[in-house]
């Protein structure tokens, strides 16, 4: 399975069960995560790992 179709997945199930309150608590996790996979490895880890 592709990460499109799990995408589009996620999509239809908060239509079809109204969960819309979903959508803003994994797109701030996906985010954070993005955040902290793309910046381990620069000069700034220190400073974005002492924000949590």
């Amino acid at each position: 399975m592709s990460k499109l179709a799990i995408i589009s997945e996620f999509w239809d199930f908060l239509k079809a069960r109204k969960k819309w309150w979903l959508a803003p608590i994994v797109i701030f996790l996906a985010l954070l995560g993005a955040l902290i996979i793309f910046t381990e490895g620069s000069a700034v880890a220190p400073f974005i790992y002492t924000l949590f």
